[in-house]
């Protein structure tokens, strides 16, 4: 490992070096920070981060290892790992690997020893940058790599690559539900399986048909990854499934907009923490909740009001059909990591039904 370099490329010409760590890979991404301070694993397992280099903004990473119970999916999302100092030999009862074992079985690159308040503050300014990542023992051709970074976010359907082929079920709760995937973490089925629902889940690209002879008391929308406006399979599926009891989380949130009448925009840097309060307009309580998203929706559907904002830039966090029986959240209620501040929507939903 010592003869490796570790590379990072930002798509405005900057080059830094750093030490690296996990598997030799050029990976190419959208640059995001994170500023939770534990829940690395949580979050490079989170399928919402496809198409992401993720940076932590906590200085220390790596230092309890990976254990066997905190993934949110099957494998790494994230394209990368930028960190300031790597905790090589990890201490915690429940550690099975460290984290450099991870990204190697991932075949994911990583990088530190870097100053990442620096990028934060780049990100910050001028927001998200498209990069590339490259752990390698070959020069490589700088030049050459910034050339071709033709990365654009925006405009990637991320979604096909990560939603399950078939379905499958989880639990054999008394109320059933689809939850239609677009990049699922595992705790939000965990917090359904808890409240005696059982679980469908299915493709995004799952017939009309299909769904409905499964007859679900109500239909989730999960969380993911890339730019809502796109999938316009998603918004005709959602339009058509309207008149059932619906919870969306998160991008599911999001393509509630575009399927019944509103729309989305990118914010500068995006939220991705444990600790972002968010003003409930109903109760007029703040509660701390996990976010990961780079997009917000903007106009919110006709009969639809805005119930929650976020109390630092006031984007919408959470609106509702004024009957009801459709609501959703920017934020991460099953937070995985994060405070469980929000949970009590699960419970809501599941009254629901």
């Amino acid at each position: 490992m010592e003869d490796k370099k570790g590379i990072l490329i930002l798509s405005d010409g900057t080059v830094i070096l750093g030490k690296c760590f996990g598997a030799s890979a050029i990976r190419t991404g959208e640059l995001v920070f994170n500023t939770a301070m534990q829940g690395y694993q949580e979050g490079l397992t989170d399928p919402s981060y496809a198409g992401q280099i993720l940076l932590s903004t906590y200085p220390l990473i790596g230092n309890y290892g990976i254990n066997n119970y905190s993934f949110e999916s099957k494998k790494i999302h994230a394209e990368g790992y930028v960190i300031k100092e790597l905790c090589k030999e990890p201490e915690h009862q429940d550690c099975i690997k460290n984290l450099e074992e991870f990204l190697k079985e991932n075949e994911r690159p990583g990088i530190y020893g870097i100053d990442t308040r620096f990028l934060v503050r780049k990100i910050r300014t001028h927001g998200v940058i498209p990069a590339i990542i490259t752990v390698s023992e070959e020069p490589l051709n700088i030049k050459y790599l910034l050339e071709n970074l033709k990365f654009n976010y925006a405009q990637i359907d991320f979604i096909k690559n990560i939603t399950v082929k078939k379905p499958e079920i989880y639990g054999d709760g008394r109320k059933k539900i689809v939850l239609i995937d677009y990049g699922a973490k595992h705790n939000i089925i965990n917090e359904l399986i808890k409240r005696d629902i059982k679980v469908i889940m299915v493709s995004a690209f799952e017939e009309l048909e299909k769904i409905k002879e499964f007859e679900p008391d109500g239909i989730m929308l999960s969380n993911g990854p890339g730019n809502p406006a796109i999938l316009e399979y998603a918004h005709k599926i959602i339009c058509t499934l309207r008149d059932y009891p619906m919870f969306g989380i998160c991008l599911g949130h999001q393509l509630i907009s575009h399927a019944l009448g509103g729309n989305t925009y990118k914010l500068k840097f995006g939220h991705r923490g444990v600790n972002h309060p968010v003003i409930n307009l109903k109760d007029n309580r703040v509660r701390i909740t996990t976010q990961n998203h780079g997009f917000a929706v903007g106009k919110t559907p006709k009969d639809f009001e805005i119930t929650e904002k976020n109390a630092n830039d006031g984007s919408i966090e959470g609106m509702e059909c004024y009957d009801g029986h459709i609501f959703c959240v920017q934020y991460h209620p099953e937070s995985a990591p994060g405070p469980n501040d929000t949970k009590y929507l699960f419970d809501r939903f599941a009254k629901m039904l």
